[in-house]
């Protein structure tokens, strides 16, 4: 009989057990959750393991010639395409609609595009333009004022096209460590604002990037 009660309160006690260590291991899930989103808690490990193994030598390499921070490009290819290699594409229609304006004249320019630089160009064309391209997502008109092809930024090279781009137009941020700055200009064109919400697609775009950040510090090749 005591042989009895007392195995029935060992199983008690680890049934107690498993129901206080299923409780804590759910309020650790929550709080990842909470922290990093539902979706981004499943995704982003693989991503950032991904984007390791597709892009960290030859992001390394440039960044070391630019003299910019690896672990920035390295966070932004997490950010723009999952760190997928090759990367998917992404139309954008209302720079599609924008271009033909600019095309026909209804408008004087379109960031670094004039209607001289796209007269001729067909609509098929324009797509290509209003399509954002590679490892870092540069919509396909910037190519114009850099000089290069649509067809480059989807190229073996467009690492180095993308790596040249960013250290043209924010380079100064990343070099003063205004990585908040850098990720909003890259997703929406300006700094990070001093008042109000961010103005990024994604709410989370510029913490989930300075976060993968901290993850590729100590993983450069």
């Amino acid at each position: 009989m005591l042989g009895t009660m007392s195995l029935t309160a060992k199983v008690r006690g680890l049934l107690a057990g498993a129901m206080i260590l299923g409780v804590l291991f759910g309020l650790i899930v929550a709080w990842l959750a909470l922290l990093y989103g539902p979706t981004e808690l499943i995704r982003a490990p693989y991503q950032l393991r991904i984007a390791h193994n597709n892009y960290s030598d030859e992001i390394a390499t440039i960044a070391e010639e630019l003299e910019l921070p690896y672990s920035y490009f390295m966070a932004l290819t997490v950010l723009e395409c999952s760190g997928e290699r090759p990367c998917g594409t992404r139309f954008e229609n209302h720079v599609f609609e924008k271009l033909q304006a600019l095309r026909s004249g209804d408008r004087e320019r379109y960031g670094p595009v004039l209607a001289s630089d796209i007269v001729d160009a067909g609509d098929d064309a324009l797509r290509n333009l209003a399509t954002s391209w590679g490892p870092f997502q540069l919509m396909g008109y910037k190519c114009i004022d850099m000089n290069i092809r649509v067809a480059d930024l989807r190229s073996d090279e467009a690492v180095l096209h993308g790596m040249t781009w960013i250290a043209r137009e924010y380079g100064g941020a990343l070099r003063e460590g205004r990585f908040a700055d850098a990720f909003h200009i890259h997703n929406a064109g300006r700094p990070y604002p001093k008042d109000g919400p961010p103005r990024t697609h994604d709410p989370r775009y510029v913490e989930r990037g300075i976060r993968y950040m901290d993850y590729f510090e100590g993983r450069k090749p």
